[in-house]
């Protein structure tokens, strides 16, 4: 019978056999890796025959240890070679510098000649033997050896002829020469990029033996960049090519660069043409290559030829135009190129020339939000001078804004609007742009979103900055910009009816910054701002409604986002407690004789809080609202009668929604708490001593009903029974307690704290222990801290960092203990009722 080991042992056994299996497969594969390496190596080891392999000699005999990669015969090879030449070069460059005048010329002569001509012909002859390194070393050096010819035939052939000059001709010469030279041998790599590079400096050597001026130098540049332009299309080799690539990009690159400087510093139409002209030569030579070369370098092309194109047209143009409107000439020059899309110039380049106009659309858009982030920016400064008087300089005074360059911002309102209306064109005709721009784009259809966005921003700060751009008067400016939130919120609830989501966030954002700005810049005057914060209400309102009334009438498309109509609500609420405060002040009421006034419109969110029951827009209404309190009670600390009674308001206010059911856990103890501290604050405000006397009568009728509902409820907190009656008097009397120098009072309130809180440990009430506790605990803390005090002060200053740290370290020793000491007491008093 066959014997089954258990299974925990059968496991285990099967774990070493795959580990060993494992293990010797990680042999095998190292092995393997070795022999492949070896066989690589021509020469070096024969394949060993099956069954008689033996390790190589000279190498330790461990079967599969990883061997060490022998240095490759082709590399050490290029070193050698590489180092020979360098060798060589320093060589000649020593002779033809320093020994040169120990010989005559004859001898001068027939060195560097014989080293040339033996240096040029040695390398054919490597080629034919099959030696390409060593041929390309000697071909490197006789690339140098042809320099020094060059340079001593100048120091003695024709010592009287400029430098610069004679040394266009013969980079001339030489580019002519090793091009020859590489054609010949074809074997040969580096003759041929030796030859382009020597191509890019005849012309501009030229240029600057001359002395002549940018546009010539700019000339220069545009046809050598031809020049690479045409060898890196029809140059033989990726080397070639590359060189003459690497030579367009920085020639080309530097001509259209000077004349795009040429061209922006004309003074006149006349004096741009030249410039203008170059560049749309440099456009044309760009648009030549894009129409030959691959997909990437001629998407680059097209989108140097629309910028070209763009900076010659504008600067013959923003030539005869004021300063102001520089940037509406370069967007429509930019928007022009758009007709390119139809033009016969390949689907990259015409991609390139699309990208140009966008390019150029941006940089005028981005050169048109300073106005901008001003007018945003600039109501902030109203807050130091609210209900100062309407401003002398009208809406750029009211910005605090009337030094800036505003003839030169002009234009501003022109750049964003038109873009604007371009972009929302684009948005309404997506299907048409998709049909048209099929050509050379591939736009997604998700893009639609993000231009009809755009174009809602767009538009909107153009408006925005139209009243500060045209110098209107304040009282026209608050208008306008008043309007501008009104439409911004309109065309978020239509677009939200029609599905448009993205559209109608961006124009609700779009309308809360404006609400913003038009709220801080009616601060200057009175009537402003009823005005204003009254018609943002009534806008808010209505917002809010509108989009509630399309949520439910479409309930099976995209749903209205919650947050935005709460967002509505909220703002709302606030314009109500702003408008309730500048009543106050329009009053001449103080601070907290107006604090009572700003409870109204908590009052109403409390009302519309049952109103709106089941609503999302609910809560946030409602803690807005009780948010709104906040302020009255700060307008009434200066005075406590005033404070005392604002704080017994909101205890009404906070009972009055403890009377719905879903509110009540939390608006119940708030209720309780704002009691108790207004009945405080109002013995605090009398000059009451013993406030025992007023508190006690309402804590021995508190506990009464407690006990009744405990009864009647035994399941019912002790919190909601005992908590607030206990609280009456053991809080005032604490903090009678602490400020009474004599002793009664704290023994008194001691032992009915101890024996409140025995009765909490006896019966698991949760609320007699904890407060009771903490009452007992804070007595006996003003007890004892004189005493403390006094024994501190004779204590040196090092003992109390050493107690500290001895706690620290018990306390961390024993830390788990504590956790579990720390959770079994949380657990025993949530136990409790």
């Amino acid at each position: 019978m066959e014997h089954l080991p258990p299974p925990a042992e059968e496991l285990a056994l099967l774990d070493r056999e795959l580990a060993g299996l494992d293990l010797r497969r990680t042999q095998l594969l190292t092995r393997r890796a070795w022999l492949v390496s070896v066989l690589q190596q021509p020469g070096v080891l024969q394949p060993p025959t099956p069954g008689t392999w033996s390790p190589p000699q000279g190498r330790p005999s461990a079967p599969f240890a990883a061997p060490t990669p022998p240095v490759r015969t082709r590399g050490a090879q290029n070193v050698l070679l590489t180092l020979g030449g360098l060798l060589l070069t320093v060589a000649a460059l020593a002779f033809t510098l320093v020994s040169w005048g120990q010989m005559g010329i004859g001898g001068r002569s027939a060195v560097l000649a014989t080293l040339t001509v033996a240096t040029l012909a040695a390398p054919g002859v490597l080629l034919r033997r099959g030696l390409s390194s060593t041929a390309e070393s000697l071909a490197a050096l006789a690339s140098v050896l042809m320099v020094l010819d060059a340079y001593a035939l100048h120091r003695v052939a024709v010592p009287q002829t400029g430098g610069l000059g004679f040394a266009a001709t013969a980079s001339t010469v030489l580019a002519v020469l090793w091009a020859a030279y590489g054609l010949l041998l074809g074997g040969l790599r580096l003759p041929l990029p030796t030859a382009v590079l020597s191509a890019q400096l005849p012309l501009l050597l030229w240029a600057w033996a001359e002395r002549a001026d940018a546009l010539v130098f700019a000339g220069a540049l545009l046809v050598t960049a031809a020049l690479d332009c045409a060898i890196a299309l029809w140059g033989r080799g990726v080397a070639v090519r590359i060189t003459a690539c690497a030579g367009l990009v920085a020639s080309g690159g530097a001509g259209l660069m000077v004349s795009l400087a040429q061209s922006l510093s004309a003074g006149t139409p006349t004096g741009a043409l030249a410039p203008g002209a170059l560049l749309l030569a440099g456009a044309a030579l760009a648009l030549s290559g894009a129409r030959r070369a691959p997909a990437g370098p001629a998407t680059a092309g097209g989108l140097v030829a629309g910028l070209a194109v763009v900076a010659a047209v504008s600067a013959v143009v923003v030539a005869g135009v004021p300063d102001g409107w520089v940037v509406p000439v370069y967007l429509l020059c930019g928007g022009a190129l758009l007709a390119g899309v139809r033009a016969p110039l390949g689907r990259p380049a015409g991609r390139g020339v699309v990208w140009a106009s966008g390019v150029v659309t941006a940089g005028s858009v981005l050169f048109s939000l300073p106005p901008v982030a001003v007018s945003l920016v600039g109501p902030v400064s109203q807050l130091g001078r609210v209900w100062a008087g309407t401003p002398r300089d009208g809406a750029r005074g009211a910005l605090g804004a009337t030094g800036l360059p505003w003839s030169q911002m002009a234009s501003a309102p022109a750049v964003l609007l038109v873009v604007a209306g371009a972009l929302a064109v684009a948005y309404r005709s997506w299907e048409s742009v998709l049909r048209r721009a099929g050509s050379v784009l591939t736009p997604g259809r998700a893009a639609r979103g993000a231009v009809g966005a755009l174009a809602a921003v767009l538009g909107w700060a153009g408006l925005a900055v139209l009243p500060a751009a045209l110098d209107v008067s304040y009282a026209v400016a608050v208008l306008l910009q008043s309007v501008l939130v009104a439409g911004a919120f309109a065309v978020a609830v239509c677009a939200l009816r029609r599905g448009m989501t993205g559209t109608a966030l961006t124009a609700s954002v779009c309308g809360a910054v404006g609400a913003v700005g038009v709220a801080l810049l009616s601060l200057s005057t009175e009537a402003a701002t009823y005005a204003v914060f009254g018609a943002l209400l009534v806008v808010c309102v209505a917002a809010a409604a509108a989009l509630d009334a399309s949520a439910l009438a479409a309930p099976r498309t995209e749903r209205v986002p919650a947050a935005l109509q709460a967002v509505l609500a909220c703002a709302a609420v606030v314009c109500a407690v702003v408008l309730t405060g500048a009543f106050g002040a329009s009053l001449g009421l103080a601070a907290h004789r107006a604090a009572p006034l700003m409870l109204a419109v908590p009052a109403v969110t409390v009302v519309l809080g049952a109103r709106l029951k089941g609503r999302a827009v609910a809560l946030p209404v409602e803690v807005t609202g009780g948010a709104a309190a906040l302020p009255a009670v700060a307008m009434a600390v200066g005075d406590m009668p005033f404070l005392a009674l604002v704080l017994a308001l909101c205890a009404v206010l906070a009972a009055g929604t403890a009377l719905r059911p879903e509110r009540r856990p939390v608006a119940g103890y708030l209720a309780t708490a704002l009691f108790v501290l207004a009945a405080w604050v109002r013995l605090s405000a009398s000059g009451v001593s013993s406030p025992e006397a007023y508190t006690l009568p309402v804590t021995v009728p508190a506990l009464v009903i407690g006990v009744l509902r405990r009864r009647r409820d035994p399941v019912a907190s002790s919190w909601t029974a005992y908590g607030a009656g206990l609280a009456a008097t053991l809080l005032p009397s604490l903090v009678a307690a602490w400020a009474d120098p004599h002793w009664p009072r704290p023994l008194l309130l001691g032992a009915a704290a101890l024996v409140i809180t025995l009765l909490g440990a006896r019966l698991r009430l949760q609320a007699l222990l904890m407060l009771g506790g903490a009452a007992l605990a804070l007595d006996a803390l003003h007890e004892l801290a004189p005493y403390v005090v006094q024994v501190v002060g004779t204590l040196p200053r090092w003992v109390a960092p050493a107690l500290a740290g001895m706690l620290l370290l018990a306390v961390g020793a024993t830390y788990e203990k504590r956790l579990r000491d720390a959770r079994r007491l949380r657990d025993a008093l949530g136990r409790m009722r």
